[in-house]
């Protein structure tokens, strides 16, 4: 039995088409997540290195201390860098949802609409990427300085009994 309205293929095309951004969104999704997750950690360690702070005399211990937390102020920086750029990501990313709907309903005139939002995109994923590899890395830094701190007091502590 035919069909009573003409169905035009081409739609399922577009929404198919506007499916595609789906995929970066649920990408920039969960690393805005773990990023968020991050920047919590971060500011949590901060804090309580700033209340050891108040406490501890003048001296090495505290220009030691106050350069962990000048990391951790860089580190939050960078993750809130990244939270930014994904943010924006999630929205170029729905823009280019709409955009695909905007072309199609405008004949395919406004082709460099989506494209050029789906690029921007990800390319903020891209840099918001590498802004949480810095802050990976400077993490682990503080990690083998800490570790390392470590070590020298308890050989210290060794020697003295």
């Amino acid at each position: 039995m035919p069909s009573p309205v003409a169905i035009d293929p081409s739609h399922y095309a577009v929404v198919s088409a506007m499916i595609t951004p789906a995929f970066f969104l649920t990408a920039a999704s969960s690393l805005l997540i773990s990023s968020n997750n991050r920047l919590a950690r971060v500011v949590d360690r901060m804090r309580a290195e700033i209340e050891v702070l108040s406490a501890t005399a003048q001296g090495p211990a505290r220009v030691a201390l106050e350069s962990r937390i000048a990391t951790h102020r860089r580190r939050s920086y960078l993750v809130l860098a990244s939270v930014r750029m994904l943010y924006a990501a999630i929205s170029a990313f729905v823009g280019t949802s709409i955009g695909i709907a905007v072309d199609a309903f405008f004949g395919y005139r406004l082709d460099l609409l989506p494209t050029g939002l789906a690029m921007v995109g990800v390319l903020l994923m891209f840099a918001a990427s590498l802004c949480l590899g810095h802050e990976a890395k400077l993490g682990l830094r503080m990690l083998d300085l800490e570790l390392k701190e470590q070590l020298d007091k308890d050989k210290v502590d060794l020697r003295n009994d």
